[in-house]
């Protein structure tokens, strides 16, 4: 099992396949999508290894994300890869949500387990505003494809005081009658963004404690599970998360590494730099990187400096999907 110093366990990889994205968010890529080309992302050898590789020192749930994940030719392929890794037994995604009602269901074939879709606003014109697209419908309606296919499913919305008015209300309502969780994500700062973040950054605190006011009841945190706390209330079909990395020990039961698509591994969000593991991947080395990747792990930092505005290499989130 892979471990840190400060006896935190990683069962959890966040495994970034592009850092492509057709969607220009506010908060991420506002001027569009202006980095590396897909000839310089790990191919499916490569992906194959790393996998092999964090299977076996107890990974068991792997997030694909971005970028846009979706974006590649083979995605499905990398699905289908991940989840017939042996000690794999959770695959799960991160998307925008334009391509899901075309392949929800191919992607439930491949074996991809759990989705959760960006949606940061259910007004058209504001969600317009924030992603650069016109597509909410489209999400909405690749939303439930995904439901019907069977995929468990959440939605992330970013917090974010332009576009906070009425959007609690209007999520809630909606939850009523839509069996998905919907969490809400205090804004982090990037290297991009820092003017953004000043104006933009709104603490989740109070919604949580708007939540317990009101009959929220807080869930029991599995071991692979995310840094969410989540809350069900029985006149909702849907249920409530929240993700506040400015919060006192957030990152104590830290439990996920992330490998970016250049083939680096990043021992936190907002560390200083990410460490290559290519020289393992293009020999397809499996037990020379699980060598490796011991050896790393002693030195993971307790927690992210985000408090003293320090964010590392992450110069914006779609370098290694949040």
């Amino acid at each position: 099992m892979l471990q840190d110093n400060h006896g935190r366990q990683f069962h959890y990889l966040r495994l970034s396949v592009t850092e492509a994205c057709n969607f220009r968010c506010q908060y991420c890529l506002p001027n569009g999508y202006q980095g590396p080309s897909a000839d310089q992302f790990l191919n499916l050898s490569e992906i194959h290894t790393v996998l092999t590789a964090f299977a076996g020192l107890g990974t068991s749930k792997v997030r694909l994300t971005g970028g846009e994940p979706s974006l590649r030719r083979d995605f499905t392929d990398i699905i289908r890869a991940t989840a017939s890794t042996p000690g794999i037994d959770e695959v799960a995604m991160t998307t925008h949500g334009g391509r899901l009602q075309k392949f929800a269901s191919e992607w439930k074939a491949a074996g991809l387990d759990k989705v959760n879709v960006s949606i940061d606003s259910l007004d058209p014109h504001q969600f317009a505003a924030i992603t650069g697209h016109d597509s909410l419908k489209q999400v909405l309606a690749g939303l439930n494809t995904a439901i019907d296919a069977g995929l468990n499913v959440k939605v992330n919305t970013v917090l974010m005081s332009q576009f906070s008015e009425g959007r609690l209300t209007r999520f809630l309502e909606w939850l009523k009658e839509t069996p998905v969780t919907l969490r809400f994500i205090e804004l982090m700062q990037t290297g991009d963004q820092g003017s953004f973040f000043d104006n933009q950054h709104q603490s989740g605190v109070p919604v949580r404690r708007w939540l317990t006011e009101r009959g929220w009841t807080p869930l029991l945190r599995h071991k692979a599970a995310g840094p969410a706390e989540e809350f069900y209330h029985p006149d909702y079909a849907g249920r409530v998360g929240l993700i506040l990395p400015y919060s006192k020990d957030f990152c104590k039961t830290c439990n996920r590494l992330r490998v970016a698509a250049n083939g680096k591994i990043h021992l936190c969000l907002f560390s200083d730099h990410g460490v290559s593991l290519q020289p393992y991947l293009k020999e397809g080395d499996v037990a020379g990187l699980q060598q490796y990747l011991q050896q790393l792990l002693v030195s993971k930092e307790a927690t992210h400096h985000l408090h003293e505005g320090m964010t590392g290499a992450t110069s914006n989130l779609a370098m290694l999907g949040g």
